[in-house]
């Protein structure tokens, strides 16, 4: 489904200044595949989920989805992002229509078709309420809804759930699995979490620290459909060997990196 081939990208600061963000990343995604990336912090994952979904342009390489060269954002494509980015001046309804509205669908099929995702996500009751009156796991279920509603092929999520609660953060992590077992979209999610990065995907992809690269891409053998016993496979051996592993990885990298340059250390985790 989606092919990067000798992906690399260098920022230049204003004071003339490189830094080398990825370099010769090399990364095929299956169709109807749950892809989790994880790396450490600076490592390039938004990068290359900005560049997947169009929005932003890169050095070297090449990137192609179903056989397309990506040449920009297009309708195959929807992104889910960390903070929400609804219309504040605009109704749940409104904003999960949003980008139908723009494609010039009917008001009256753009409006069914986003109640009928409303309630898939959990929010029927709440189509005239805006953002600014939900909780930030609603906004964010308003969010995957919008994503939906112009029914990509390909789901890019970038640290979704990384802006609620723990609590929060579990019930959306069921609630997108429930929804991805109807829909098989292939979805490549970005994550800091090993453990949601293993509970959600198909594959682990470990970046390396800057520049990113493909360190590693890590099996997940966790049968599926997983929404109905999430506790359970969190209890699996496998799931906690895998995740464990993945710790014991991202550790090395922190290490290696320390040793390389401390001073790097100052702003982790930013």
């Amino acid at each position: 489904m989606i092919e990067i081939t000798g992906l690399g990208k260098t920022f230049t600061g204003q004071d003339g200044s490189t830094v080398r963000a990825l370099d010769n990343v090399n990364l095929s995604v299956r169709d109807n595949e749950f892809l989790t990336v994880l790396g450490p912090s600076g490592c390039g994952k938004t990068t290359m989920l900005k560049m997947i979904a169009g929005l932003m342009p890169w050095d070297e390489g090449e990137i192609s989805i179903a056989g397309n060269p990506v040449r920009g954002p297009g309708p195959d494509r929807s992104m889910v992002f960390q903070n929400f980015a609804l219309l504040p001046w605009s109704t749940v309804l409104e904003n999960v229509a949003f980008g139908l509205r723009l494609r010039g669908v009917s008001k009256s099929e753009r409006e069914d078709r986003a109640r009928e995702l409303i309630s898939m996500v959990g929010l029927a009751g709440f189509e005239t309420k805006r953002p600014g009156e939900l909780s930030g796991g609603m906004q964010q279920r308003v969010g995957l809804a919008r994503a939906l509603a112009v029914e990509p092929k390909v789901l890019l999520m970038d640290e979704p759930f990384g802006a609620v609660d723990e609590q929060t953060r579990r019930l959306l992590q069921e609630e997108l699995l429930s929804i991805w077992e109807r829909t098989k979209l292939t979805v490549v999610f970005i994550t800091h979490s090993m453990e949601e990065a293993v509970l959600l995907g198909d594959r682990v992809v470990l970046m390396s620290a800057r520049p990113g690269q493909i360190s590693e891409i890590v099996p997940v053998p966790l049968e599926r459909p997983r929404s109905s016993d999430v506790g359970g496979l969190e209890r699996s051996k496998e799931y906690v060997e895998i995740t464990a592993y993945l710790w014991d990885r991202l550790r090395e990298m922190h290490e290696e990196r320390r040793a390389k340059n401390p001073a790097s250390l100052n702003g982790a985790g930013r």
